[in-house]
């Protein structure tokens, strides 16, 4: 235990230790050695900062310093370039691993990142483009295998990011230039999303964690924007066939439902819940044809969609939603991430549907007393959901 003076002390002033026996504690902890840097939890932010900044220093010099040199040197010598560049990072990690385990779980990041840039360069190298989703599953293979070996957080996290962009690449491969590409593509990105904001929820793993609902959160925005893209098409674009429509919803609701059941009561219930409102915002949109003559006589005819009132109040609710769930798991991110989805879905209905109505001095006023007045009455709904899951915390412990 790295730090156990503040508990002996805690514990003496609770009575539950007589003085006697936490001076012994305190000797015999003292003569202990404790090897530094053996975990995360042992180290400070800082230094934890600074390995986080040197991996990603060190791998943008090293991809620098080949590209640079790229064109100069042979197939053969580029092959021996890349698998050195791998195994240098994880034979570094390896003899770190026993001396400071955090710079040997950055070292291996950085190996598990440079796979990722091998595969892609050994393709390049002998001209392998035939299916390039191939490649994001052997770089997610290569992570999965760095975390059944290593058991650490970056491992983890990596196989976690790098599985769904496989299955996303997949559908991508054989969605494209097809009408519904963007609409599969942003219902995938939603409930995976969603998944991985609510599946880890009082994980121990905090850095997994921290990373998947950081990401999370930027991929349900972006799910969202590509979603509200709707059904637009161009000229004679077709329709997703059968088969492809089929192991999309494989990809965007069996298989996030299957990992949820792990969590039945933290994700199942978003999960289901981010899937329907998956399938009914793209059809939440006013659709318009645009009919063009090119110069060279060719008609062409673009379909276009654009966000109606049910789709601002759709996305409205989702956050509401994410807000409720968030007070039910005591869990002030998701209550924060609600908050902030909210305002943005107010936002974008001003924006979209009320600013152009005025001119630009009472657009301005208008949004204006809208982050004012807006921005206290959201803080203050916060605060007061915050307190509240600060009482209930508090009874439950006394409870127990």
């Amino acid at each position: 235990m790295a730090d156990f003076e503040s508990l002996l002390t805690r514990w003496q002033t609770a009575g539950i230790l007589d003085r006697a026996t936490a001076r012994h504690i305190r000797a015999w902890e003292s003569e202990q050695k404790h090897p530094a840097g053996q975990s995360l939890k042992s180290v400070g932010w800082q230094v934890i900062v600074a390995l986080i900044l040197g991996a990603i220093l060190l791998a943008c010099g090293v991809a620098l310093f080949v590209s640079a040199h790229w064109d100069k040197i042979g197939p053969f010598t580029r092959l021996a370039v890349v698998l050195g560049m791998v195994s240098l990072f994880h034979l570094g990690g390896s003899w770190a691993r026993k001396r400071f385990r955090v710079l040997s779980t950055a070292l291996h990041a950085v190996g598990t990142l440079s796979t990722g840039a091998a595969i892609a360069l050994v393709g390049q190298i002998f001209n392998i483009h035939e299916h390039w989703p191939a490649a994001v599953l052997m770089w997610a293979l290569a992570a999965l295998a760095g975390w059944i070996l290593l058991h650490d957080e970056a491992q983890q996290t990596l196989t976690l990011l790098l599985f769904p962009a496989w299955l996303l690449s997949e559908f991508s491969y054989y969605a494209e230039g097809h009408i519904g590409e963007n609409v599969y593509a942003g219902r995938f990105l939603i409930v995976w999303a969603i998944l991985y904001l609510t599946f880890f929820l009082g994980s121990k793993r905090r850095i997994v964690q921290g990373i998947l609902f950081a990401v999370a959160a930027i991929a349900s925005v972006v799910g969202v924007v590509v979603l509200l893209d709707g059904w637009s098409s161009w000229g004679d674009q077709t329709y997703l066939s059968l088969g492809t429509r089929t192991w999309g919803w494989v990809f965007i609701a069996a298989i996030p439902l299957l990992f949820a059941v792990f969590k039945f009561f933290k994700s199942v219930i978003t999960v289901a819940a981010a899937i329907c409102f998956s399938i009914a915002l793209p059809w939440c949109q006013r659709i318009g044809t645009l009919n063009h003559t090119g110069e060279d006589g060719r008609y062409t005819s673009y379909v276009g969609s654009e966000p109606n009132l049910a789709a601002h109040a759709l996305v409205a609710a989702f956050a509401v939603f994410i807000i409720w769930w968030g007070v039910r798991q005591t869990s002030q991110a998701l209550v924060n991430l609600g908050i902030v989805g909210f305002a943005i879905a107010v936002g974008w209905f001003y924006f979209s549907d009320i600013f152009d109505k005025f001119g630009r001095s009472l657009g301005l006023i208008g949004l204006g007393v809208l982050f004012l007045a807006g921005g206290w009455a959201l803080e203050k709904w916060r605060r007061n959901l915050l307190a509240g899951m600060g009482k209930a915390e508090l009874s439950d412990e006394e409870a127990l």
